[in-house]
């Protein structure tokens, strides 16, 4: 990747629309895995707030230190920064909210698994972004397969894994708002001529607004968790701001939708993560779910 984008400032959406090279999907796809890990990591630790204002601290000195080394974004792309600043930062708000209410390969699933479908109808309605068929029967795909990860009981079939209606609701939340910072982003980032320093300064932007809703909530009380948790946190808050940036980059040079439905088959790895660590059940249609998956992703690359 480099510090400039494939198109220049101001250009138009559709000109980087379509398929991209296996690189770029193979990226994409790590950059899934890197957002399953971290969030596993947010769902695992004693205190959310806590972990989540270490990833914030995380986004801020990421941003800082990027910004040495990468060209300032075009100013056409300020105010779609700005507020996905505000997204990001909402969405953070939400998935704690997810997690206190749902398992994790339950309310992880549906939140990501939701946000494609929403790229997809806006990208295409909205933005101009076209899809081949095969790429429109892939996003489909990858969206049903994780919704049916999601809502799909485990082992033994019955209803007492199915998520309850609060965690459905926030789950759904969730989705919107991945959606909605997805859309900003894919806008912004192609109006910014430098994928790079878009992100350096998302990131640099999100992290005091994502101390400061967890310090509001919590206030002093952070402190004692915050010392003990440091490491994870400042791991996990890296490994988002990796994937992340990487995200950025593949919206300059291929569709919103189809970037979205690759980054969101990391709730795969969810999966698996929520069936080995947090002992929740995977069962057969979760199984055969993944499968289908991985088909959509092959689809989303028909040219």
């Amino acid at each position: 990747m480099t510090g400039r984008a494939s198109v220049t400032p101001g250009a138009s959406l559709t000109e980087v629309s379509g398929s991209f090279g296996l690189l770029a999907v193979l990226a994409v796809i790590l950059a899934g895995l890197l957002h399953a890990t971290w969030n596993a990591m947010a769902k695992a630790a004693p205190d959310r707030h806590a972990t989540f204002a270490l990833f914030g601290l995380a986004y801020l000195v990421c941003g800082a230190v990027a910004l040495a080394w990468t060209p300032a974004p075009a100013s056409a792309a300020w105010p779609w920064l700005a507020t996905s600043a505000v997204g990001h930062t909402v969405y953070s708000w939400l998935l704690i909210r997810c997690y206190r209410l749902g398992d994790f390969n339950q309310v992880y699933p549906l939140a990501r698994g939701s946000a494609p479908l929403f790229v997809a109808l806006v990208a295409t309605t909205a933005l101009g972004e076209r899809l081949s068929l095969g790429q429109l029967i892939g996003v489909a795909i990858v969206c049903g397969g994780l919704g049916v990860l999601a809502l799909a009981g485990g082992r033994t079939g019955g209803s007492a894994n199915a998520p309850r209606s609060p965690a459905l609701l926030a789950a759904l939340l969730t989705g919107v708002s991945i959606a909605a910072y997805t859309v900003l982003d894919g806008v912004g980032v192609r109006l910014s001529g430098s994928p790079t320093g878009y992100a350096a300064w998302l990131f640099l932007s999100m992290g005091p607004l994502v101390v400061g809703w967890t310090w509001a909530a919590r206030g002093r009380t952070l402190l004692d968790p915050m010392r003990e948790q440091w490491r994870a946190g400042l791991v996990g808050g890296v490994l988002g701001v990796a994937g992340y940036a990487v995200v950025l980059w593949a919206q300059t040079i291929g569709a919103l939708a189809v970037v979205a439905a690759l980054r969101e088959t990391g709730v795969v790895a969810g999966a698996i993560i929520g069936a080995l660590v947090f002992r929740e059940r995977m069962g057969g249609p979760r199984i055969a779910a993944a499968a289908a998956v991985a088909l959509g992703v092959a689809l989303i690359n028909v040219r």
